[in-house]
């Protein structure tokens, strides 16, 4: 099935570039291009595009806005084209949220090869089954019920994780077990994305830093530009390296769960959320083989079913559950007072 595609954006050599690399895919038509809300508008009435690219910033209208009226009156799988900076990165996070599947970088003398993903990108969207949209978040849980019994909590995710480990970390008490994180996103977007989970979540949410110890309710994020392991076996801290990429991704969800098996050998849990590709599907499947608990998001809450989907079909998921139930059964699993509900 061809892929028909509407690009927006107000520069007309922006345009033009997103086509080619689209036009460069036999499965992508590009159907129309529109340079601002107004004429996008009129566009997807007249062309009902599968995929849409969005400008964040235009005139008469921002890109937020427009995405946001896109998701309430004609939801469409939509993929924002920005520069990624530090600055921005508030901003695009923020359109994650409101549904966009996700962002991708407009190229710089820094980033030349960044539509290096976009058809693939766009082929996905595509295909995925829902557009996230973020429900107002429930009360903070108690943790008087809820004692930790000492394992790690290690989890990767890529496209559609910004909802799916806000909607999972919200559900998690202050005294939550030690929590590691990979998410595939930009270097610039990280720490932004970790001071929103912290204020929106009950434990402390940070980017990782070289060193850090691993504590109760503690959880931490991979830098966009860096691995995140686990070193050291009789007081496991934090390591972060440069070393380059696996399966196209730094940070890579393979490299995580294979030094948190390393470790911790039983003595911990590995989660696999939503994402495009098949990181992290070895990595699980060397921790369940270790004896630890793993869990993939089921296909029906995935926006897309793929890294899930790789790491089920190699045997490395033991239990494939909804997004909605990730939470509770983590907590559950490492509740040292089992038996005692945890409100």
């Amino acid at each position: 099935m061809t892929v028909r595609v509407l690009v927006v954006d107000d520069s007309a050599t922006m345009r033009g570039l997103i086509t080619a690399t689209l036009r460069a895919d036999p499965l992508i038509e590009v159907v129309g291009q529109a340079a601002d809300p107004h004429e996008a508008r009129q566009a997807i009435k007249a062309l009902a595009p599968d995929v849409i690219t969005l400008d964040i910033e235009m005139p008469n209208m921002n890109g937020l806005d427009f995405l946001d009226k896109i998701m309430r009156l004609r939801p469409t799988p939509v993929i924002m084209v920005s520069t990624l900076t530090q600055a921005g990165a508030d901003v695009n996070l923020r359109a994650l949220e409101i549904g966009a599947f996700d962002c991708v970088a407009k190229p710089s003398s820094f980033n030349q090869n960044s539509f290096e993903q976009l058809a693939e990108k766009v082929r996905a969207a595509a295909m995925s089954r829902r557009q996230p949209r973020l429900a107002a978040q429930p009360a903070r849980p108690s943790t008087a019920a809820y004692v930790p019994d000492g394992r790690l909590l290690a989890i990767g995710s890529s496209t559609g994780g910004v909802e799916a480990l806000l909607t999972i970390l919200c559900k998690f008490p202050a005294n939550c077990p030690p929590t590691v994180i990979s998410q595939h996103m930009p270097p610039t977007f990280t720490k932004s994305f970790a001071a929103r989970l912290n204020k929106l979540c009950a434990p402390e949410v940070s980017e990782a830093v070289e060193g850090a110890p691993l504590k109760t309710g503690q959880v931490y994020l991979a830098p966009g530009s860096a691995h995140l392991e686990i070193a050291g076996l009789t007081a496991p801290r934090i390591h972060l390296s440069e070393a380059e990429r696996v399966n196209g991704h730094r940070p890579s969800v393979d490299v995580m769960f294979h030094s948190v098996q390393r470790c911790f050998h039983d003595r911990a849990i590995g989660v696999i959320l939503t994402g495009l590709g098949r990181d992290g599907a070895d990595g699980l499947l060397a921790m369940h083989q270790a004896g630890c608990e793993t869990i993939g998001q089921d296909e029906a809450s995935s926006v897309v079913y793929g890294m899930p989907k790789a790491a089920f079909e190699i045997g490395g998921v033991a239990l494939q559950l909804p997004l909605e139930r990730i939470a509770e059964r983590l907590l559950q699993s490492t509740n040292a007072t089992r038996g005692r509900k945890i409100s």
